[in-house]
């Protein structure tokens, strides 16, 4: 017999095979819950209820764990204990109707998917991989740096994000004082988890390329060996309310398990963001699925990416195109996925990483006008999606998404409240009004809710249907949604997005060209709400022809004499704007390029080789865009001359060009902080000062700190007491030759070359004064011998530094020198020629009587005297091509 049911989980269609009664009692239970009917409000299901990769032979010839999706809990194990008695039954999320079957034999696989209770058989975790590796990191292509010049309080301050993958580096200097639990933290550490932490959270403690988005957020660390959700309440416990997910597995086409679990954590904590990369497969073809076969489609790295309530991100270049490998949608039943894209150079990693961080800023700006209360995430979705600037084809796409991910935008949006939230019955409709002033380019909406987890497996993954419409006031005129065609095509989904209800997607968007003036409704109804009341969020936006400077900001740094890519926001129709550049303090505007096309959005500048505060301007018809005042310079490194215990720590650095001051940083609780303010290109540490190993410098121009140096630990510097390095040239020489480096030769009176003789070190050569801090020593020697050699150096004030001591085997061209001689038998001898070239070894007894021969090529060599008796030997040495040279040997 068959049954449909709809009840508080979605629609189950159930086969009853003959079981108790009291497993039948406990089906019709569940049916009494819900609504028995005859129309399925989704595309009918899939016949089996087992996971694509649980379909092929191959997959059921072992015994293997996997998940169940159950209707009824209780009514499953009972059935287990009964039927699977060798099979272990456990619950590995907060949901209790997902559970894990382990030691599951291959016969039994088939008798689970016909279990009664069982609505979906999926598998289990497989092997996870971080979505490549950081490359780069650029803030200005997103905007983030535009936010954070604008904004400097919007830090992510009072937030927590977690980095579901590997562990990153808590001792990380950009995550100073803002690790959840760093003593938890087993190891070893990831590199790329450590890089997605740093874009979404670092703080530029070790160099500006280290500053993330949300440089305040504090950072949590999950594994993703686990690719179910994490429980929701211990990450809302822990203050988690954005967790970045910069991995995938194999691509997947399918509503799982694990994407219906992160669905219904996202219903029970409808705070908290889960925000996903793409992947890195857009050119591969999907093997299964309703896509299969349809190459470079449908190609998202997960089933857990299918889930509705969480965001997905692709990847852009510098240039803000779609990088080629950026995974593509649709998701397995057409939805558009992914939502969104971001720059990331190396992959989609990166772009999740900037999505997560910009997420954590809105979240800031709702919850301090908020009196500290959170936002939805689908309001935090919706914001996002709505300020995204579109690229490709026009409107929506399986390629990009709503668009480009764009900070100062969503930013704006969020601050100026312009944003609805509400909740609609089967039905019922909410209209809301807005007012558009004259000559605007564009009014745009995007609607977006949490939606009901729909049964794994199912056809179709949307629940409750929510229409949203745009309504002129004064004319009545109505505009629907943007929506895809979702067939299984190559041009189908090539084809343009077209107006008509949406009846696929829990995020829908209206755009609206050229608006007239006047009053709009946006109307969101409830089209079929099976699990109702449900609530929404509605984002919008006004636009009206403008430009906005994305880059260069007041914080940046522009190098001189360097190519370096300036960008704006231009909205407006297609023209074209005079490019001027000037330094303050100079009235003439200088003409970089007369024509520069405003939709583009970028321009490639090769800036002047001076160190100056500048603007720049695009200047179109009558109007004038002045960027802000940026630094032209380029901090140099900063240096360590010496580090002694008792004398301190001296830095220095390199003079720059047109600079006077110089702010030097050192490292506090969480950030670098102002440590002085010098006009000097030296700074001495006290040896208290020397507690802080972390210091940054900074040049001052024209009173406008810029962007400082790379951040260095002077203990680490390969700087000890004045001494960087001293090494002899070669170990075993004809001539003997030293390269010493100096730090620095402040205060140095002398240097001094040493060699070790019977009544201590004497003098074989001295440098003073000191004006060079790399310099080659020399000593001529009597004798082939060993040697021992130091430095020592000598200050104004009459203090003494020595360096470690060295050795050095002086040879002549043709000689021979063995050591150690007399030797204890059974000893290996080191014998060391002046030449170059291979050498035959053989050595005699007192009687002449051969004992054992070796080669060897190199200066130094060894051979071996075991099993020799004490007593005196001869040891020939054979050059090629040329003279042999005998040694005599004592063995004691």
């Amino acid at each position: 017999m068959g049954l449909v049911i709809s009840g508080p989980t979605g629609i189950y269609r159930r086969w009853l095979p003959a079981v108790k009664s009291t497993g039948i009692a406990m089906l019709l239970t569940l049916a009494a819950v819900g609504t028995l009917h005859a129309q399925v409000p989704f595309r009918p299901a899939p016949v089996s209820k087992l996971a694509p990769a649980l379909r092929a032979p191959a997959a059921q010839q072992h015994t293997r764990t996997v998940r169940v999706s159950v209707t009824d809990p209780v009514a499953f194990r009972q059935w287990a204990q009964q039927y699977l008695r060798t099979a272990r039954v456990s619950q590995p999320s907060a949901s209790p109707y997902t559970l894990a079957v382990g030691s599951l034999r291959p016969t039994t696989l088939a008798q689970l998917a016909a279990c009664p209770f069982v609505a979906f058989v999926d598998v289990a975790d497989r092997q996870a991989h971080p979505e490549r590796q950081l490359s780069n990191s650029d803030l200005s292509v997103n905007a983030i740096a535009t936010v954070q010049a604008r904004f400097p309080q919007l830090t992510g301050q009072g937030l927590t994000v977690s980095v579901k993958e590997l562990e990153f580096n808590p001792d990380d200097i950009d995550f100073k004082g803002r690790v959840v639990n760093p003593g938890a933290f087993a190891g070893p550490a990831s590199d790329h988890a450590t890089g997605m932490a740093t874009l979404i959270a670092g703080a530029g403690n070790s160099h500006p390329q280290g500053r993330g988005v949300a440089r305040g957020a504090r950072l949590a660390s999950s594994n993703f060996a686990r690719l179910l959700p994490d429980d929701g309440q211990q990450l809302t416990q822990a203050g988690v309310s954005v967790q970045n997910h910069s991995y995938g597995v194999a691509i997947e086409n399918y509503y799982g398990v694990e994407s219906q679990e992160y669905d219904r954590q996202l219903r029970q904590f409808p705070s908290l963001l889960h925000v996903f990369s793409s992947g890195n497969s857009g050119t591969q073809t999907s093997a299964a699925g309703p896509y299969a076969g349809v190459a470079g489609v449908a190609n998202l790295t997960g089933q857990f990416k299918m889930s509705k309530n969480t965001l997905t991100v692709g990847a852009t270049d510098p240039s803000g195109q779609v990088a080629a490998r950026s995974s593509r949608g649709p998701a397995y039943d057409g939805r558009v996925k992914p939502e969104l894209v971001a720059y990331g150079e190396a992959g989609s990693s990166e772009s999740a990483a900037l999505v997560s961080g910009i997420s954590l800023l809105l979240q800031q700006v709702y919850r301090d006008q908020n009196s500290g209360a959170l936002p939805t995430a689908a309001l935090v979705k919706a914001v996002l999606v709505n300020s995204a600037n579109d690229l490709g084809r026009p409107e929506v796409d399986f390629v990009s998404g709503f668009g480009q991910a764009d900070a100062l935008g969503a930013i704006g949006t969020m601050r100026d409240r312009r944003f609805f939230s509400g909740t609609v019955t089967q039905g019922n409709e909410q209209v809301f009004t807005i007012t558009v002033p004259a000559g605007q380019q564009q009014l745009k909406a995007t609607l977006v809710w949490n939606d009901p987890e729909a049964p794994a497996n199912a056809a179709r993954a949307l629940v409750n249907d929510l229409d949203l419409e745009l309504v002129a006031r004064s004319t009545g005129q109505r505009w629907r949604p943007w929506v895809l065609s979702a067939s299984a095509h190559p041009d189908s989904l090539a084809l343009p997005a077209r107006r008509r209800p949406d009846h696929l997607n829990n995020v829908e968007q209206i755009t609206l060209a050229v608006p007239a003036a006047g009053t709009y409704e946006l109307r969101v109804r409830g089209f079929s709400v099976l699990q109702g009341p449900q609530s929404f969020s509605l984002a919008y936006e006004v636009n009206a022809p403008n430009l906005e400077w994305v880059s260069p900001q007041s914080t940046d740094n522009v190098r001189p004499g360097a190519a370096n890519t300036l960008r704006w926001d231009w909205s407006g129709a297609a023209t074209t704007a005079r490019l001027e550049y000037r330094p303050i303090g100079q009235n003439q505007w200088r003409l970089v390029e007369p024509a520069v096309p405003l939709t583009q959005n970028r321009y490639a500048w090769t800036t002047p080789d001076t160190t100056a505060l500048a603007q720049l301007r695009l200047v179109t018809g009558n109007r004038t865009f002045v960027s802000d005042t940026f630094a032209l310079v380029q901090a140099p490194p900063l240096q360590v001359g010496y580090t002694c215990t008792d004398g301190g720590t001296l830095l220095h650095w390199a003079q720059v060009p047109g600079v006077g001051q110089y702010q030097v940083y050192q490292l506090g609780a969480t950030a670098l902080e102002p440590f002085v303010l010098t006009a000097d290109t030296a700074l001495l540490l006290s040896p208290a000062q020397m507690a802080n190993r972390y210091y940054a410098m900074a040049p001052v121009v024209q009173g406008q700190v810029a962007s400082p140096s790379t951040t260095i630990d002077f203990s680490t510097q390969g700087t000890a007491c004045y001494f960087r390095s001293f090494r002899p040239r070669q170990f075993v020489t004809d001539s003997v030759a030293f390269d010493l480096e100096l730090g620095t030769a402040f205060q140095l009176k002398s240097v001094t070359l040493e060699r070790r003789a019977s009544g201590g070190y004497q003098g074989v050569q001295t440098i003073a004064p000191v004006t060079q801090l790399a310099m080659l020593l020399t000593d001529q020697l009597p004798e082939p011998s060993r040697y021992h050699y130091r430095v020592r150096l000598e200050t104004t004030s009459g203090q003494v530094f020595l360096s470690q001591e060295e050795e050095v085997d002086y040879v002549g061209p043709d000689d021979l020198l063995v050591f150690p001689n007399p030797a204890e038998a059974g000893t290996s001898l080191s014998v060391i020629s002046g030449s170059q070239d291979e050498i035959l070894m053989q050595l005699y007894d007192a009687l002449g009587r051969f004992q054992r021969a070796g080669t060897a090529n190199g200066a130094i060599n060894s051979i071996d005297t075991s099993g020799l008796r004490p007593g005196v030997y001869l040891l020939r040495v054979q050059a090629k091509d040329g003279p042999t040279t005998t040694r005599r040997i004592v063995l004691m």
